[in-house]
């Protein structure tokens, strides 16, 4: 199957778009209705230039947010602006001053017996959107409360008056969102608000599918068109949908899902949104300056009912030239070596034998086998199944969709082109969009969904207008899947682990043409890759045995300098360990200008007094990472809460010669050089 770029197109009117929504979701319907969620919520540093400049600039001396492109802001629990520090915890915003460690106000944005619902920040100015992707979840022990709105909820806030100044509430799922200048790009994803029969446990789920296909062609257009809830200062609000005008779709699309993004500008208010949708699905969300991309990989766990078991086995990864690029031949596909010459690591670490140890690595959930009393039709035959036959099931096509959106301009973004690559992304860290060109790492697991003998990965560059492809680099970690991608300028890096971590460079400096330029084999794997200037990167994950039982956090610094190369020059490794920064950046801090990197970290024993959490704070200088020490927040008292504050420090700062570390407890302010306390701010309800 060639695949390349897909049109997106819009509906003449709401006739026009009823009609294909339906048909489309009536084909896509099951048994049981449309499944709720079919998609997992990925929740992902500037360039190397970046970093080089920070160290050598006499600009801001404050840290960041850790984010994917430089002038492209991520929600995150923490905000600074250099004399103040924002944060949002337990159901309360506050607003800290740095010079006097003080904290000089706080608004209350959820009920206090709510507060376990999370929230993150995106700030501009004297004005903050607090983003409630997940709305108040409601944890064990506290069953009897209410959740104080269900689903996510954006609020924007006055920082100066520590007011609410509105807020709006989607009907849907949250997906992420991206603020460049003071205009914040949010996605959410919705489905068809219709309510199917309940099922009778004796009914033949032929009979079930065909009910509900004539309940979804029935429903109305108000049943697809994305909901909202503005409302004022006063909290009282108004129900919006998205015009039909604004909704557009791909040429072949599901019926199941739509994406909507939504533009406030944090300056004008929330009056001044617009959203558009797309009828398509998505889970991760990169953007750059100028362009926001949403990409989705459909259902692919979903086992669906299929005419034809009898299909050719699928390659895992493609090569056959794009409908965009059908002038290309087949050289422009790269194969990666199977056994390319290997560095040692830098440093031996012991593999344990101890059975305590977890044996296996997290991998995406295998494809549950359904079973059922279903006839599926013959090829290329139309009608109801006939009695008695066996059903076949198969997934479908595992491929990512990408949607390219403008975002140049201020106001809704304007749609550019989408097109579809083979594999499924880790996350955001797996896009780049460099000089008109759009790098994709994906992993292809194979019908099982796991991964395998048959799993591969691969690099492919899409022209970043049209979305076709250019170019590809294949078969990357046979039997692996990706554990980390990072791309900085022309080069790319990616780790794929299964027992040893592999880190490959490519070289991608001719889009038609991206080559395999080296590989380091070493065990353990890096699950986040930062770069640190002067042809360094570090790498924040796990140390495994040659087996590829885990054994604990590991942070690496590898010399990439010579892309043929690659090397691990030095290791930290913490047995029996952890650290969020694995799973999200946002935790990790460098700051090139003194070669400080700070983590949170996690330890375990066997008891519970053996249990830690703190920040790690590491020296990176002279190719080598050394300890400077850890920090800790008091630990909290037995309050009998369901979810009691958490002294886990999730969050670290720099401002000025200062080490902020942030947790549920409060801030603690340390010297950087010295890690000695300079103070501590307690946060109070």
């Amino acid at each position: 199957m060639a695949l390349g770029n897909i049109k997106l197109v819009s509906y003449t009117g709401c006739d026009d778009m009823l009609a294909g929504l339906r048909e489309a979701t009536a084909e896509n319907v099951g048994p049981y209705g449309l499944g709720g969620n079919m998609i997992f919520f990925a929740t992902g540093g500037a360039d190397d230039a970046m970093a080089k400049s920070e160290a050598r600039s006499s600009g801001p001396t404050y840290s960041t947010t850790n984010v994917n492109e430089a002038g492209v802001d991520e929600p995150d629990l923490v905000k600074t602006d250099g004399k103040r520090i924002i944060t949002y915890g337990r159901g309360l915003l506050r607003v800290i001053d740095v010079p006097s460690k003080k904290v000089t106000g706080t608004l209350r944005l959820m009920p206090a017996d709510q507060g376990w619902s999370p929230g993150d920040l995106l700030v501009d100015g004297d004005r903050a959107l607090v983003l409630f992707s997940q709305g108040g979840a409601v944890p064990m022990g506290a069953m009897a409360k209410r959740p104080a709105f269900v689903g996510p909820k954006y609020v924007l806030v006055d920082l100066k008056d520590l007011k609410v100044l509105g807020s709006i509430t989607p009907s849907g799922s949250h997906v992420d969102a991206r603020m460049t200048g003071s205009s914040v790009r949010i996605v959410v994803r919705s489905q068809p608000d219709i309510t199917f029969p309940e099922a009778r446990p004796d009914e033949p789920e032929a009979s079930l599918t065909k009910r509900n296909q004539d309940v979804v062609r029935a429903a109305p257009i108000d049943a697809w068109l994305p909901k909202y809830e503005v409302a004022g200062p006063d909290g009282a609000p108004r129900t919006e949908k998205v015009k039909c005008e604004r909704v557009s779709h791909p040429e072949e699309y599901t019926g199941t899902s739509m994406l909507t993004v939504h533009t406030i500008d944090l300056r004008a208010g929330l009056d001044a949104d617009d959203p558009i949708s797309v009828a398509a699905d998505g889970d991760t969300v990169y953007a750059t300056p100028t362009s926001l991309y949403v990409t989705s990989n459909p259902r692919w766990w979903m086992r669906r009912v299929v005419d034809d078991v009898s299909r050719p086995e699928t390659p895992a990864a493609s090569s056959e030239p794009s409908p965009g690029n059908a002038e290309a031949s087949p050289s422009s596909t790269v194969i990666a070596p199977k056994d390319p010459p290997s560095s040692p690591p830098a440093e031996k670490v012991e593999p344990s034998d101890d059975p305590s140890m977890p044996t296996l690595l997290p991998e995406p959930t295998a494809t549950a086998t359904v079973t059922a009393t279903v006839t599926a039709t013959p090829t290329g035959t139309t009608g109801s199944p006939s009695a008695g036959s066996t059903p076949q099931f198969k997934a479908p096509p595992e491929q990512t969709e990408v949607h390219r959106f403008d975002i140049t301009a201020a106001g809704a973004p304007r749609y550019v082109a989408s097109g579809v690559v083979p594999g499924r992304l880790l996350n955001q860290y797996s896009l780049s969009d460099y000089e008109g060109n759009l790098r994709v790492a994906t992993t292809s697991f194979g019908d099982d969904g796991v991964a395998s003998a048959r799993s591969s990965s691969g690099v492919y560059v899409l022209d970043a207008g049209t979305l076709s492809r250019t170019g590809e680099i294949t078969g990357l970690g046979n039997g692996e899947r990706i554990y980390s991608v990072r791309f900085i300028g022309p080069v790319g890096y990616v780790v794929t682990f299964k027992q040893v971590d592999p880190l490959y460079t490519l070289d991608l400096r001719d889009p038609s043409r991206p080559k395999v330029t080296g590989e380091l084999k070493i065990t353990g794997y890096s699950a986040y890759l930062h770069p640190a200037g002067d042809g360094r990167l570090i790498g924040i994950g796990q140390e495994a045995s040659d087996k590829g039982r885990t054994l604990g956090a590991q942070v690496s610094l590898f010399d990439v300098s010579d892309p043929a190369k690659p090397a691990r020059l030095s290791q930290y490794h913490q047995k029996d360990s952890g650290s969020e920064a694995e799973w999200d950046p946002h935790a990790f801090l460098y700051w090139p200008a003194s070669g400080l990197a700070v983590l949170p970290l996690s330890t375990w024993g066997v008891q519970a007094q053996d249990s830690q959490t703190a920040a790690l704070v590491l020296k990176v200088a002279d190719g080598a990472i050394t300890k400077t020490g850890l920090i800790t927040h008091p630990k909290p008292k037995n309050s009998g809460e369901p979810m009691p504050p958490d002294a886990m420090i999730r969050r670290c700062l720099v401002i000025g010669d200062t080490l902020w570390t942030v947790s549920d407890m409060g801030l603690k302010a340390s010297d950087a050089k010295t890690l000695a306390d300079e103070g501590w701010i307690p946060f109070t309800a």
